[in-house]
């Protein structure tokens, strides 16, 4: 069940942002200066083969794998980044997500989730991932 992180760093300059965290997801949302929400990012499968959805207003949305840096043998981990990856599997994220945000501030689960079910239509973008 997602929980919201207290003591969320905000970042100068930047819109404000919180962020909502479980075992398996972590749910950062950013709004604009009238509490709009302008952002989010949901990282997904964090126990293994992690992947981030992003979407952005008006850009749209963004699908990578976090590369966690660790796969390099005999050197330092290295800090993780998003790299471009894969087909993005809406509904099963969707129904997970669903079944994860009852903590969550209605307003924002409730937009996460219709933009979860929204990349799978034409509007959305359709069933294959966009990277940037």
């Amino acid at each position: 069940m997602l929980t919201e992180l207290s003591n969320v760093r905000q970042i100068p300059g930047e819109p404000r942002r919180r962020w909502f965290s479980d075992r398996d997801f972590d749910l950062i949302v950013w709004f604009d200066k009238d509490d709009v929400i302008i952002a989010f990012q949901l990282c997904y499968d964090k126990q293994k083969n992690e992947h981030a959805l992003t979407w952005r207003a008006p850009s749209g949305y963004y699908h990578n794998r976090v590369d966690t840096g660790e796969y390099h043998p005999l050197q330092p981990k290295a800090t993780p980044i998003l790299v471009s990856d894969g087909v993005f599997d809406y509904l099963r994220i969707a129904e997970a997500f669903g079944q994860a945000k009852s903590e969550i501030e209605p307003r924002i689960a409730d937009f996460v989730y219709e933009k979860l079910l929204e990349f799978g239509t034409p509007k959305g973008g359709g069933p294959t991932s966009r990277s940037g």
